[in-house]
């Protein structure tokens, strides 16, 4: 018997996990944690990714575009509107320019304001919208022509709004990215304490193999392929459920714009494929790490 016994670390391919408890809490909470952490890794990929759409269409929306504000006396608006669409109707850059009228004027302010608001009766400035040419234009230029042959009209080019949203955008991005390391860092926690109490749990056993000729390698393999495959069990699982929770939520027309967009779109939808092989590699880390570590103070 001994010496049958005697061969067992020869045979570490087919029965070196058995040496790990099949149940228990360790299982369990090394699943649960995968799970969970899987879950929430597809919601802050999905974060990430539909944070950077946003900040490239606001970028590309925002950088085309601009407003100039008429302010004139009434007698003079009509004038100074003409004057201003044909300055814009020679300026090298514009790709169309056109002032809204009072339908469009009355949309504008209908959020704040109210759908009834009587238009034709405040002193609103006439708004002329402008769209650039993919080279754009000379902003000021443009602004010395219209102080010149209409000084009632202000040029906007939207600087002031486009990089704050850009910026906002960006640092969603940035969010989604650091949760996801944060969401990585945990589940190497989580898994490292789960496989410390398991050693610690077969202390008995571990000294048994020793006995009986087992090597610190071929232990710390038996406990790392265990908790690798419940840590990518559990992350397929959990990445399941996030995918399927992601595609439920309503789209953008449905949700009134609120959600912008959050989710995946097109290739964008094998990225959490990605997910449980990560996971797999985490588990593999930190068990091989506290494996070994905890080896070494059990004699």
């Amino acid at each position: 018997m001994r010496r049958l016994l005697g061969l067992l670390p020869q045979a570490e391919p087919r029965g070196a996990d058995r040496v790990v408890p099949p149940t228990g809490f360790t299982a369990r909470l090394t699943l649960l944690t995968a799970a969970a952490m899987a879950f929430l890794a597809v919601f802050a990929l999905a974060l990430s990714l539909a944070s950077g759409r946003l900040a490239d269409r606001w970028a590309e929306a925002l950088a085309r575009s601009a407003t100039i504000r008429i302010s004139a006396p009434a007698e003079q608006m009509a004038a100074q509107t003409r004057a201003v669409l044909d300055i814009l109707a020679v300026t090298p850059g514009v790709a169309s320019a056109r002032a809204l009228d009072e339908a469009e004027m009355r949309n504008l302010l209908s959020p704040w304001f109210g759908p009834d608001l009587p238009v034709d009766t405040l002193p609103l400035p006439q708004l002329v919208e402008v769209v650039e040419t993919a080279g754009g234009l000379d902003a000021e230029g443009l602004r010395l022509r219209l102080a010149a042959e209409a000084p009632g009209a202000l040029f906007d080019d939207h600087t002031r709004w486009r990089r704050p949203l850009v910026a906002a955008a960006e640092r969603l991005r940035l969010l989604g990215i650091l949760s996801l390391v944060l969401i990585g860092g945990a589940t190497a926690a989580m898994i490292t304490l789960a496989a410390q109490a398991a050693l610690a749990a077969n202390g008995q056993v571990i000294r048994v193999l020793r006995l009986v000729g087992a090597r610190d390698v071929f232990i710390a393999r038996a406990f790392v392929r265990r908790f690798t495959l419940r840590g990518f069990s559990g992350a397929v699982l959990g990445t399941v459920l996030g995918v399927a929770a992601v595609a439920a939520l309503p789209d953008t027309d449905a949700a009134g714009g609120f959600l912008t967009g959050l989710g995946f779109q097109g290739w964008g939808w094998l990225w959490p494929l990605a997910i449980p092989p990560l996971a797999a590699g985490v588990a593999f880390g930190a068990t091989r790490a506290a494996a070994l570590r905890m080896l070494k103070g059990i004699r």
